[in-house]
């Protein structure tokens, strides 16, 4: 499992804690690749900290902690997502064909608390994080990198991510896989709950950043709509330490 990061030394510790609370196998690793400046390579118990500060991209910091471990699937989190203790177990309970390269773990907007702010309340009625949202496009369906399980060989096949771009790696990278051969797959049973941009200012960032990423898409991908019409992103809250609630026979890592 591969998470990025890029936050303060104490939300550092919030999400390590939390992917500790991962049941894991023989042969998984659990990974933090710390996207800030002069980070450096640590262990946390069972989290391995792999620095990857040298190019300040969520994307970046991805191929960094995927280039670690050996295990067949590659697993990405983001760091404002809470998965479930069983979320390996969630995504290989069902056997995967040998031509899948992709599983879409679901992802579920978490509920508007009571006295959530309007940027909080407009996300939850939007659904704005649903995968549901960016596998409905049909030729151009993806999976967000919020929570996806990635086969190692279709990645290494197609490079890994386009690690200088901010916003639209995922859906890039789930193309070139698919352009490769490979398909994608459901698992809505690998649930995670993400926590929604508490603040319009940040909300309305975050759009710019989607809306940057899908002209880069659409220049590279001529015909592919865009992902980012109903508010779904692509770059994670770095260092959210929030977020609440949100499967395996075979090693994760």
């Amino acid at each position: 499992m591969v998470l990025p990061f890029r936050g303060s030394g104490e939300q550092l510790e919030q999400v390590v804690a939390r992917l500790a609370t991962l049941d894991v196998r023989a042969g998984d690793t659990l990974t933090v690749a710390d996207n800030r400046p002069r980070a450096v390579d640590g262990r946390r118990g069972r989290v391995l900290i792999v620095g990857a500060g040298e190019r300040r991209t969520s994307y970046h910091a991805r191929n960094r902690g995927a280039a670690g471990g050996a295990a067949p699937w590659l697993v990405f989190l983001d760091a404002d997502v809470l998965p479930p203790p069983d979320l390996l177990d969630r995504y290989f309970a069902r056997e995967v064909g040998e031509g899948v390269g992709i599983l879409a773990g679901a992802v579920v907007d978490e509920p508007a608390p009571e006295g959530a702010t309007a940027a909080e309340r407009y996300a939850w009625l939007k659904s704005s994080m649903s995968q549901e949202i960016t596998l409905a496009d049909g030729d151009w369906a993806f999976a967000q990198t919020a929570n996806a399980a990635v086969r190692r060989a279709a990645f290494h096949q197609v490079g890994g991510f386009e690690q200088g771009v901010r916003s639209g790696g995922d859906a890039d990278l789930c193309f070139r896989v698919r352009a490769a051969g490979w398909t994608l797959e459901r698992r809505e049973e690998a649930a995670a709950v993400h926590r929604n941009r508490a603040t319009v200012p940040r909300m309305l960032a975050q759009r710019a950043r989607h809306g940057a990423g899908a002209a880069w898409l659409a220049a590279r991908w001529p015909g592919a709509r865009s992902p980012r019409r109903a508010g779904t992103a692509t770059e994670p809250c770095w260092g959210c330490s929030t977020a609440r609630r949100c499967g395996r026979s075979s090693s994760a890592g």
